[in-house]
């Protein structure tokens, strides 16, 4: 495990020191270079968002992904389990959608949900939430060991901070269906979700699947240091190196239009 993550830690929400369009569209072509680099050697990739209600995890996804090919990613977000789920191990909705080779597979909430919102809500028992911990440790590890690349980023943000976006979301009329009954629910225990997130910290910020937790105080500078952030850890994982062209392509771009390469 690694040293233990204090969420107080992340909350001085400092404005972007820089020209925020000029760093998202560089970071945005970094993550097309990335996934097409991804697509040629046909890797794997899971990609997990975790945080608050109104903590900006949407809006960097949707950025995130901007410049990818849709037909090698897909965004999976995750709501309450179907009943059809709820027979099954609760693991096993998530690895229906694990990704297959040149995939990456965006999760909007994760298994992680068995020790947070589960947990606070009392929508499982105390032993099947104590024993998430290691469930999902040792399914972690299982990715990882069969090749399949792990990024996990959580995005947090004090309490004011969220209470502002909430009414930016009610007084803003083509924003309000992103808030319900649920976020006030999931507000009004924020010590307990505090309790749950602290625990799941010490307990699954493993060496092989690290949590980096993102200061989502302001949205700027949290897109662009979760882009970043997912940027390095798949180009350190990547091969560096890109395949010489197919020979059978060169032949016939020759007589097909007199191709010459450069």
């Amino acid at each position: 495990m690694n040293k233990h993550i204090d969420l107080s830690d992340y909350e001085a929400g400092e404005k972007f020191d820089g020209d925020y369009s000029d760093a998202l569209n560089d970071v945005q072509k970094r993550l097309a270079h990335v996934h097409s680099k991804h697509i040629i050697h046909g890797n794997r990739t899971i990609l997990v968002f975790e945080g608050w209600d109104a903590a900006g995890k949407g809006g960097c996804i949707r950025r995130m992904t901007a410049e990818w090919d849709p037909r090698y990613f897909e965004v999976f977000p995750i709501r309450a389990p179907t009943q059809e789920e709820l027979d099954r191990h609760f693991l096993w909705r998530f690895w229906k959608r694990l990704p297959g080779s040149r995939e990456i597979a965006v999760f909007d909430r994760s298994w992680y949900g068995r020790v947070l919102v589960e947990r606070v809500e009392g929508f499982c028992s105390d032993a099947e939430w104590k024993r998430g911990y290691d469930e999902i440790n040792e399914f972690e590890a299982q990715q990882i060991d069969g090749g399949t690349h792990l990024v996990k980023l959580f995005f947090h943000v004090t309490q004011e901070e969220q209470d502002s976006r909430f009414a930016d979301r009610l007084n803003t009329p083509h924003k309000r269906w992103k808030i319900n009954k649920d976020d006030f629910r999931n507000r009004s225990k924020r010590s307990a979700y505090l309790e749950a997130m602290s625990d799941m910290f010490a307990q699954t910020d493993t060496r092989w699947a690290p949590w980096k937790v993102i200061d989502g105080n302001n949205k700027k500078a949290a897109r662009i240091a979760a882009m970043t952030y997912i940027a390095e850890k798949l180009e350190a994982a990547l091969p560096k190196e890109l395949p010489e062209v197919d020979p059978e392509l060169v032949k016939l771009a020759e007589e097909a239009f007199g191709y010459k390469a450069d």
